[in-house]
């Protein structure tokens, strides 16, 4: 094992690390936007929504994300819509993720118990109010651990962007692979690194979770 070969590619590595959180935070926050916007059109009246949600769901959680990103980078060009390899993974990963978070926030909010609710319009709160002191906060705790566990894998699941040749951190190794025939040392060392940012966004997730859910459960 020989890694001093690798250090000269160190730019290469950071770059592509950063590329990976850059399209982790875009894919997560563009996710959690129709997560919520999902979440809120299962719980309304409208049933061809509701039925237009469900079949967007059940696509994107059954398809692998892979022949996804592949859709939207090799496909979409033959009916006038062309995107860079960056933003065509951000899509399909923002689709993918928003799938999942969509069932997540959904099920935080029906954990909370319809007496709740029922309590807080007794007392004369406006619709609003029941929502943001009443429905929203349980609903957060609870489903904050299934979108974080979510974010994690969807760290992970960049490296699937390297397929369309996104520089992203797992692209960058199989070119350093390419220059230096170290294969165990390239991916030993891009294996740490994804492991470190994961481990990293689990501690800051542990963090915002004692500053943000500290009040008690009910027992």
């Amino acid at each position: 094992m020989n890694f001093l070969p690798l250090w000269r590619y160190q730019n290469q590595l950071i770059d592509g690390a950063i590329i990976t959180l850059e399209l982790t935070v875009i894919a997560a926050l563009c996710g959690l936007i129709i997560g919520i916007g999902g979440a809120v059109a299962l719980k309304g009246r409208a049933t061809f929504l509701r039925w237009l949600v469900r079949g967007y769901i059940e696509l994107f959680r059954n398809t692998p994300s892979l022949i996804q990103i592949f859709i939207i980078f090799f496909v979409l060009p033959s009916v006038g819509l062309k995107l860079p390899a960056f933003e065509a993974a951000a899509v399909a990963l923002s689709l993918y993720f928003g799938a999942y978070s969509v069932e997540i926030i959904r099920a935080g909010l029906d954990s909370v118990p319809r007496s709740q609710i029922e309590a807080g319009q007794c007392l004369g709160l406006s619709g609003w109010q029941v929502f943001r002191h009443i429905l929203l906060p349980p609903a957060l705790r609870n489903a904050y651990p299934a979108v974080t566990s979510q974010f994690v894998l969807l760290l992970l699941g960049t490296s699937l962007a390297s397929q369309v040749a996104a520089d992203e951190l797992f692209h960058v190794a199989g070119f350093i692979e390419s220059r230096t025939y170290r294969s165990f040392e390239v991916y030993a060392v891009i294996c740490a690194v994804y492991f470190a940012m994961a481990m990293a966004f689990k501690a800051l997730f542990a963090l915002i979770s004692a500053a943000a859910f500290r009040w008690p459960r009910r027992r």
